[in-house]
């Protein structure tokens, strides 16, 4: 799930693009590494995208009213809606999208299995604060990119109505009952070590990721712009919490 908004966004800087996301796709899918990286991380998006909607399908069972299980099945079917545009850019470049989303089931997958809400609230929290870490990486990936598979990364990790939802409601329910915000505090630190973790895994296990990530390929970061780019993502983890009344 995408669930970033213009005010927890981590900062990248406003400088105009140069090397690789100067370019369009034509230019950059040249060089074939860069080509294998970009399909890797669409591969990647799009099992992300359908595995959201599959969750959302799964929250709206745990709904306590009609209107939120509305609400979260049109954000699941916003998620397909993303999903569905990143299969067909996979095959537009002459990819086969499950080839492409393949590599990544397990890892994902497991991430999941492991950090399954017990309820409805540790749900919102989980599409909230976890998922949104997963989109601040990817947007600070898509910052490199060609200006084409920019456009859409960033397009598919648009907010679908769930950050307000989730904040709402979760604030509600520790306004009602003040000890619910130290379980879900709790939930939280967990979910930002995992999503990490998880991240980590991803890049580590496909070397065209990996290698663009460390400047083999068009504009990677160096070791120190790894380290700024976590304190990023950390920062915006915070105000996110600071949003839904928890501590960090």
């Amino acid at each position: 799930m995408r669930l970033m908004t213009s005010s927890d966004k981590p900062e990248n800087g406003t400088a105009a693009p140069t090397g690789i996301a100067a370019q369009n796709w034509a230019q950059a899918s040249a060089d074939p590494q860069y080509r294998a990286a970009v399909v890797d991380l669409l591969g990647a998006l799009a099992y992300g995208e359908l595995a959201a909607f599959e969750r959302l399908a799964e929250d709206a069972k745990l709904a306590p009213t009609l209107a939120d299980k509305a609400e979260l099945a049109k954000m699941a079917s916003a998620e397909f809606h993303h999903f569905e545009r990143l299969r067909d850019r996979l095959t537009e470049i002459g990819e086969e999208p499950t080839a492409a989303m393949d590599p990544f089931v397990a890892a994902l997958d497991g991430f999941h299995k492991q950090t399954a809400p017990s309820d409805w609230l540790e749900g919102l929290v989980k599409a909230y604060v976890g998922d949104s870490i997963a989109s601040d990486f990817y947007r600070e990936v898509a910052a490199r990119l060609d200006a084409d598979t920019r456009e859409l990364v960033l397009a598919v990790l648009d907010d679908t109505g769930h950050a307000g939802f989730a904040v709402e409601k979760v604030r509600a329910a520790i306004d009602a009952d003040p000890r619910v915000g130290g379980r879900l505090a709790l939930w939280a630190r967990r979910l930002m070590g995992e999503a990490l973790s998880q991240s980590q895994r991803v890049v580590a296990d496909r070397d065209a990721l990996s290698t663009m990530l460390v400047g083999g390929v068009a504009d990677g970061f160096d070791l120190a712009e790894v380290g700024r780019m976590f304190s990023r993502i950390t920062e915006a983890h915070t105000k996110r919490m600071a949003a839904l009344g928890l501590a960090a």
